[in-house]
């Protein structure tokens, strides 16, 4: 099969033909207890309002609605433990093609039974990267299904550029946008998006303290593994990928990195100021607009700050460190 063609603003303008018809055009919220404390205007890009709770279905739906009949009647492979899954299961659901889905072992009850429900195969294997990847291959030999990797497919991240399109369609005078990176494919997706439709607009990331390696990937010149990421923020703990890095490295301005304790603090705050229910994750990017070394930043008057997704295990989850 002919290898996919890197991802550019034109392959995001075509995913957004495929997946409006199937995605949540997601809301736009302010909060003026937020832009006091951020010293300007803060605009929050609601994917915890997106179907399966997070941006991820954009990039799933997008793949698995544009694959020819074919391929698609054979089903659809990805290894995830988290929204990623989610996605691609249930837009295989709605095409009404299988999806097989490869988790960790150890992957929480409740998360399985998410995919579960959706319909798709679940796979379970060791809790390693490399048990991942070799049971994904063994599924595609086996059913000749098409493996859509959670971040590092061109296709995935076009599909997730489509959410900046909507930003700066509901908000078109924003200067600057900070967006959650793990693997890089929604931040990737971003910069193409964003800098086809306003070229002079400043993107930054968000990062955890403890799952750094785009920070020092950045302060390096070139890629830095991820190695033994520890952070709350459990969707951000992947290492970028060869397709998204080439991307982050020359369209993101800087990645701003943030404790375990501003990440709780900012969800928090999101939680009971702004009453939306969002992630660690998503809180990486509140953090980060929320922090000093941002607002000395000059010329921002108004900031882009992607909610990247609200799904978390309240049963688990505890407020203090």
């Amino acid at each position: 099969m002919a290898e996919t063609p890197l991802p550019t603003y034109q392959t995001v303008l075509d995913a957004r033909q495929i997946t409006s018809k199937y995605c949540h055009l997601t809301p736009v919220f302010t909060s003026s207890t937020l832009d006091t404390k951020a010293g300007r205007h803060l605009h929050f890009k609601c994917e915890n309002f997106q179907k399966v709770g997070a941006f991820k279905f954009r990039g799933a739906s997008n793949v698995v609605f544009s694959l020819p009949e074919e391929l698609a009647k054979k089903g659809v492979v990805t290894h995830s433990s988290g929204n990623h899954g989610q996605a691609l299961a249930l837009a295989a659901k709605m095409r009404g093609i299988p999806a097989y889905i490869v988790m960790p072992n150890n992957s929480p009850s409740v998360k399985k039974a998410a995919v579960e429900g959706y319909g798709a195969t679940v796979i379970l294997c060791e809790p390693n990267q490399q048990a991942r990847e070799s049971t994904c291959e063994r599924i595609v030999k086996e059913t000749g299904g098409t493996m859509v990797h959670p971040y590092n497919d061109p296709r995935v991240i076009s599909g997730q550029g489509t959410l900046a399109l909507e930003l700066l369609e509901q908000v078109p005078n924003l200067d600057a946008i900070i967006v959650p990176v793990g693997g890089g494919g929604m931040v990737s997706g971003v910069c193409l998006a964003a800098r086809g439709v306003k070229p002079g607009i400043r993107i930054f990331a968000a990062e955890p303290k403890g799952a750094d390696d785009a920070a020092r990937s950045m302060q390096a010149g070139e890629w830095v593994p991820q190695t033994n990421p520890n952070t709350v923020a459990d969707g951000l703990k992947t290492s970028l990928g060869s397709i998204t890095w080439p991307i982050i490295r020359d369209n993101v301005e800087k990645v701003f990195t943030v404790s375990e304790e501003e990440i709780i603090a900012a969800m928090r705050l999101v939680w009971e100021r702004m009453k939306l229910v969002i992630e660690p994750s998503a809180a990486v990017g509140v953090a980060v607009a929320l922090s000093d070394e941002f607002r000395q930043l000059p010329g921002l008057a108004n900031v882009g700050v992607v909610i990247c997704g609200g799904n978390i295990d309240l049963d688990k989850w505890k407020w203090s460190l």
